[in-house]
Formats: C-alpha cells, structure tokens, sequence
C-alpha cells in the first residue's frame, strides 16, 4: 500500500465494523482468509487486526495520556522566524519549503540550522507544524476587538420581518427586490442606479433606472414598475439597505399596493436574494458592466433600454425552474445536493400557466401575425 493510498483512522474502524459481522460467522480457513485480506487492505498487523475483531465494541477510543515531545525546541524557534518571514501563510503552505527557507535565512543570519535541526523540518508532518504555530503565536499581540451588546435592527428594518421566498412558491406575485449602482468613487454623490425585482414562481423581472436614490427618485421608478407589471405585486422581499429600509417608501408602497407584504434578507447573507442577485449579472452587469453613469440623460437613455429588454426577456427569453432538490451523503461523508428543473419555458408561459391574469391583460399573449 502506498503512502496516498493509507487509509485513515476512522476509515479502519468503519472498514473494519463491517468486516467484522463476516468474520465472526466465517470459518476457520475463511477466518484466515479474512484476515490476509484485511492486513492487505488496511496496512495492519494480524495481531493488531485479530485484538479489534475480539472486542465487544469496535469504536475510536480517545488517547487519554498524550505523546511526548518528539521535536525539539528548537524546530518551535525556526518555525516562528520562518512564519513571521512568510506573514503566517498557513501551515500547508509553509510545511514544503521549510527546510529551503531555514538554509535561506542562515545566509542574513537570522537562523543557525544545523542538519539535525534541517532533518527534523524535512520530515515534520503538516497537522505539527499547525499545531506548533498556533502554540508560538498564543501569546503574540493582537488588535482590539470591538467589544459589546448585539446591534439589532432599528427604525421599518425591526419592523420587516426576514425570511427567504421558498424556492417552490408557486403563486406569481412574490418579487425579489435589489439594487444597482452605476458608480465609482464617491457613493455618497448623485449617479444612476437600477431597480430590479425578480418574480420567484415565474422569473418575471421587471427593472428601472433611476438618478439618485430620493424619495422621489425611487417612488417614480417603483410607479413605473407597478403600473408595467401584468399581475398584483404581494410580496416585496429587498436587502438592508437604505434606499428600501426606509419610512417614506413603507409608507408609499403601501398606499400604492394595499395588502403587500414586506420581507428582507438577512444581513451579509445574499443567498437570501439569490434570484434577484443572479440576475443583475445576466441582466445588468452583462450589458453595462462597471461604467459610471451619472447623468438624468443617461437614465433615460437607459430605461429606452431596459423597455426593449423587458420585452425580449419576459416574452421570448425561456428559463429553467427548480422542481426537486435533494441532498445526498457520499460513502466518504460528503453532501452533494442533486437538483432537477422543469422544460424551459418563457416567463409568459409560466404567468399564463397560472391563470391569475385577468381578461384585460389577455393581450400579453403573443399571436403570430401573417
């Protein structure tokens, strides 16, 4: 067996644990038979083999008196003149060329290795040298930590609850929310910026851009929006920022869409908004990139924009949607999750599927023309 092939220990004692059950109904040639075929599988002695197959529970047990030392002290005094050299990369890093960084430092005098101490950092294993490192830096100085009691959300944030949009809900109305900037430099300046929501169930997107991110920016763009959307808005599902997390728009949407829900991502956690997160890439950041726009004309050059594509991509774009996840545990305890999607329609078709539209947005269905 060869030294990537070695098996670990928790990989013996589970290899083991079911050889066992066949050992103990086997015979006594089939018995020796086992045993040549486990000595050649895990590396071990017969008798080491025969001592765990005799036990009454075949476990891990924890070492309760712990090794000695087996590196002397002054590997511990290399590893720190070394680590402080490499800024402290991490041990499977450093591991390699700690021999040929020790001979290094002999030449501007800051290490003395001799070739006991050269023999000893060729052969020192990865998980020691982690070890040592953390043990030698424990008492270095370190930063202050900003200690204190937790911040909690203040003002309409406390008053949103978070929660993510399952990614099998099935009623159309439920909209991912995220913004856009088109900056750089100053963040805190006039630019323009993209409103986009994604619809969870049907993958709808709507978008607008806006100059600036006032009041009345913001609620001129969202009455662009509603007013385009075919069917009712139910959920508005945005991030922690500003330009959402505030009592003026609260307030405005609700007088615009009686009956909406409000919901927000947690902070920091953009898997909370992952639909609306992908497309600003594909549907933003894909046609426009990182250019600054920071114009009122640039705005409405880019909502004549935005107009064609919300054609393009809600009528005549298909798009694949979730419809079963699991998750599955390898042999070696790994989880891979295993995803199915439906046949790719347009995000018409799916609306239309659901047969929510009222009779006077009929007209979104598009009939071919002679």
């Amino acid at each position: 067996m060869t030294p990537e092939d070695k098996m670990t220990i928790e990989e013996r004692y589970k290899y083991l644990s079911r050889m066992k059950r066949r050992y103990d109904q086997a015979s006594k040639a089939e018995k020796s038979r086992l045993l040549d075929e486990m000595r050649a599988i895990t590396g071990m002695h017969r008798k080491a083999l025969l001592r765990l197959l005799r036990a009454a529970v075949l476990e891990h047990k924890p070492r309760h008196v712990q090794r000695g030392r087996h590196y002397s002290p002054q590997v511990d005094d290399a590893i720190r003149v070394i680590g402080e050299t490499l800024n402290w990369v991490c041990a499977e890093r450093m591991t390699p060329i700690l021999p040929e960084m020790a001979r290094h430092l002999a030449q501007f005098g800051e290490l003395s290795p001799d070739e006991a101490l050269l023999q000893e950092l060729e052969t020192i294993s990865v998980s020691t040298v982690g070890r040592i490192v953390q043990r030698v830096r424990q008492d270095e100085p370190r930063l202050p930590q900003r200690r204190g009691h937790r911040h909690y959300p203040k003002g309409i944030a406390a008053q949103i609850p978070t929660r993510v949009i399952p990614w099998d809900e099935s009623t159309p109305g439920h909209f991912e929310v995220d913004s856009i900037m088109h900056c750089e430099g100053d963040a805190h300046a006039d630019y323009v910026f993209t409103v986009q929501m994604i619809d969870v169930a049907t993958a709808w997107s709507e978008r607008v851009a806006v100059y600036g991110r006032s009041e009345q920016e913001v609620a001129a763009g969202f009455v662009t929006i509603v007013s385009r959307c075919p069917f009712p808005i139910l959920e508005l599902h945005p991030d922690n920022g500003p330009e959402f997390m505030n009592d003026h728009l609260y307030r405005f949407f609700g007088q615009l869409v009686s009956g909406i829900a409000w919901s927000r991502s947690r902070p920091y956690q953009k898997n909370d908004n992952r639909f609306v997160e992908q497309k600003n890439n594909s549907l933003v950041r894909a046609y426009l990139g990182h250019a600054p726009l920071v114009s009122r004309e640039q705005r409405d050059l880019l909502n004549d924009l935005y107009e064609d594509m919300w054609l393009y991509y809600n009528f005549f774009q298909p798009v694949l949607r979730q419809v079963s996840k699991e998750t599955m545990i390898t042999p070696a305890g790994i989880a891979h999750t295993r995803r199915k999607h439906d046949e790719a329609k347009t995000p018409l078709q799916r609306l239309l599927a659901t047969k929510i539209l009222p009779q006077s947005k009929a007209r979104l269905s598009v009939q071919p023309t002679d």
